[in-house]
């Protein structure tokens, strides 16, 4: 890396700054968890007021295979990134 460079391993660990979250950190993390909650809640009462709907196991099937490519996919592209990072091909 050069010198002045803007990756933020550039320093040792023990110099760089406390991780620890501040007012504003917490007070994010309330409002995403309260934004998640809402949106379980709003699922739920989506899938009751449907009432008895039978999913095939065709559906069942490309369902499964969906979460399954999706999940492949992200760690794909999770691995190639920190692959990248440690070749230090980073922009």
């Amino acid at each position: 890396m050069e010198q002045g460079s803007a990756c933020w391993r550039s320093e040792p660990m023990s110099e760089m700054q406390s991780s620890k979250l501040g007012a504003w950190g917490w007070m994010a993390l309330v409002v995403l968890f309260g934004f998640l909650a809402a949106a379980i809640a709003y699922a739920v009462h989506g899938w009751n007021q449907v009432g008895e709907v039978g999913i095939p196991a065709t559906g069942w099937a490309f369902l499964i295979a969906g979460i399954v490519v999706t999940v492949l996919v992200g760690g794909g592209l999770m691995a190639l990134m920190f692959y990248s990072s440690r070749k230090g091909r980073d922009i």
